[in-house]
């Protein structure tokens, strides 16, 4: 019993190494906290106890007390509530760490305490932390699977969203965000009369036309409604300036990304004065741009794809067309998720082929430029190692103005299709990872453009060794059909598939997709004992929430650090989680289809087996039933 809860306390130091947290074992270095532990008996002696672990992050007490299995998780009275008799406070993990953390409060100058009750082994575990605070308050909090949410860089965080139940900073800017978009959604049908398709461009021109402000070469006070030179011919030719500053090449892209911003000077009632708004309606658009999102687009530098939120929205509040096209917006989640999943390096090229408002990239840029170590570097990856193709000329226009505005006037997008590109030379960009969202249900109507069409074309224009990570329907990975199935052969024969990743059916929310993760290595044929890894994480922390849509939630940082830990080999886990087998090509490369329960019953499992079934045959007995329960040899039949 010692060696196998030695056992469980060198996995959770692990755990807290991973994490980055630095707190004592068996006691505390902190002097007033170690004062208190000197009277900590949990046997209520009033002699020394010391907990597995304890220390302070930030200002939060930190106390963990862990056993080796199970069933030593917690023990709870008659009511419901942990019960603090001795021999529970002794024997239960959450009972002893719910002990130590209210016996420190009580003796210190400490007022906040998370106590962690941990029960288990790498493989099969439960992790479970309760808030205390001085005033005789106890909160429960979800079961977790590692503490990345506790360490120094996350713990206020998790205490605002998850304990006081309050929006971040982040949060409360996002959802501002949403807010305004749903708000010019409407100013732009009420004022414009712009259809779904042109509401983007308006925006995303007005965008590179507020660029030029720093350079003195544009000014909303000009926008004045004259009708000679009308407000949208200087937005059009700010917008043309700012596309020549940021190097944009070759012409043959700039008169593309011209021709669509054209609408701006072309719409007589955007140029002409609003007798409601005594302004033309350009000029409140802009206005109202600055005000709300160029500032945060400039300013903010995260891998939020704001314009891709904004044309997001946009779809969602009108219906538009982009279903119908089969375009389905990436996440922001899924795009910061592909980079860590791929572990992308700032030496990367990276290709995306269906790149819609350039979310991938953005992600991925901003990925690299962190990891980046000089200027030289930096620079590079903004010039050279960004790749993509778009084929609806509004989406590419969108995309481009996106990377622009993210300082990658240099961008290689190209506004094409391309199934219709020759691998081979795409081979030439010598992209070392693809990343891709492609155009869905598409092959309902040509099997040669579905999913895994895209994603075989994706493999062969890679350079050998290359990773591709794709984001497809379920359906996708099944193989129902002949022309699927023998795309899944080709694969296999000229690829790798590293693993599939099952994702919240709720991912794409209001489009009705259940999507995967798909992860390959290009241009290395599959082998027969190759081990590929199918995981479950559909519990991704994220949920859907009223008038809100899709959410995260603070389980979702601890839920992607355990798929990255599982996915990376760092930690073992359980089946329901994740199945590491070998494959085939008429196999459905989804978790479900692999899944067997590894866990094995406990005592307690096959005791509760046999009281259910003796309750059973009781009861069927009391009510004249016996003959159920006859042997087979007293029949007569």
């Amino acid at each position: 019993m010692a060696k196998k809860e030695i056992r469980t306390d060198l996995w959770v130091y692990d755990l807290l190494k991973d994490a980055n947290i630095k707190i004592d074992p068996q006691g505390c270095n902190i002097k007033e906290i170690d004062e208190a532990l000197k009277t900590a008996s949990k046997k209520g002696t009033g002699n020394y106890g010391y907990p597995e672990y304890c220390g302070v992050v930030k200002d939060f007490v930190i106390v963990i007390e862990d056993k080796p299995t199970t069933d030593k998780q917690a023990k709870y009275d008659d009511n419901g509530l942990l019960d603090m008799q001795v021999s529970s406070i002794v024997n239960y993990a959450l009972n002893g760490a719910y002990f130590y953390a209210k016996h420190i409060l009580e003796n210190t100058n400490y007022k906040k305490a998370i106590a962690f009750g941990i029960s288990g082994d790498e493989k099969h575990h439960v992790i479970k932390p309760i808030y205390l605070d001085g005033r005789e308050y106890f909160m429960d909090l979800p079961e977790v699977e590692s503490f990345i949410s506790f360490n120094e860089n996350n713990i206020d965080e998790y205490y605002i969203r998850e304990i006081l139940k309050e929006d971040t900073d982040e949060e409360k800017t996002t959802a501002e965000i949403l807010k305004d978009a749903k708000e010019l959604h409407e100013y732009l049908r009420n004022y414009g009369n712009l259809s779904d398709k042109d509401k983007p461009l308006v925006v995303s021109g007005i965008l590179l036309a507020l660029k030029e402000i720093e350079y003195k070469n544009f000014s909303i006070d000009d926008l004045i409604g004259d009708k000679f030179k009308t407000d949208g011919s200087k937005i059009y030719a700010a917008i043309e300036d700012n596309l020549k500053r940021s190097q944009v090449s070759p012409e043959t892209k700039k008169d593309k990304l011209l021709s669509q911003f054209a609408i701006i000077k072309d719409t007589v009632i955007l140029n002409e004065v609003n007798e409601t708004l005594g302004k033309t309606p350009l000029k409140y658009y802009t206005e109202y741009l600055y005000n709300k999102l160029y500032k945060t687009i400039r300013y903010n530098q995260t891998s939020e794809d704001y314009l891709g939120r904004f044309y997001g929205e946009f779809m969602s509040y009108s219906g538009g067309d982009g279903q119908s096209l089969g375009i389905v917006l990436t996440p922001k989640h899924i795009c910061n998720l592909f980079c860590e999943l791929i572990d992308l390096k700032p030496e990367d090229v990276v290709l995306d082929p269906c790149c819609g408002t350039a979310g991938f990239l953005v992600s991925a840029m901003h990925y690299m430029l962190k990891k980046a170590s000089n200027e030289q570097e930096r620079t590079s990856i903004k010039r050279n190692q960004l790749h993509g193709y778009e084929l609806q000329p509004y989406m590419f226009t969108i995309a481009t103005t996106n990377m622009i505005l993210r300082g990658d006037g240099k961008s290689n997008l190209i506004c094409d299709d391309f199934l219709a590109q020759d691998a081979n030379k795409l081979q030439l960009k010598g992209a070392t990872v693809g990343m891709m969202n492609p155009p869905y249900s598409m092959g309902k109507v040509s099997p040669e453009k579905c999913e895994l069409s895209f994603t075989e074309h994706l493999l062969d224009s890679l350079v050998k060794g290359a990773k591709a990570i794709v984001i497809i329907p379920q359906s996708a990975v099944t193989g129902k059909n002949k022309y699927e199935q023998s795309i899944k052969e080709s694969i296999l024969k000229h690829h790798t598939l590293e693993g599939v990743i099952t994702l919240n059916t709720n991912t794409f929310y209001g489009v009705g997709t259940n999507p995967c993760i798909a992860i390959f290595t290009a241009g290395i044929p599959h082998s027969e004992e190759k081990i590929c890894k199918f995981i479950d994480f559909s519990d991704d922390g994220y949920e859907v929430q009223k008038h809100r849509g899709l959410v995260e939630t603070e389980r979702a940082r601890d839920r992607k650090q355990h798929l990255l830990d599982v996915w990376f080999n760092r930690i073992e886990a359980s089946t329901k989680f994740c199945v590491e087998t070998t494959v085939k090509a008429s196999d459905e490369w989804l978790h479900s289809f692999y899944y067997f329960n590894d866990e094995i019953p406990k005592d307690s499992d096959f005791e509760n087996t046999i009281a259910d079934y003796l309750t059973f045959e009781i009861n069927m007995i009391t009510h004249g039933r016996s003959y159920l329960f006859d042997s087979y040899g007293d029949n007569n039949d």
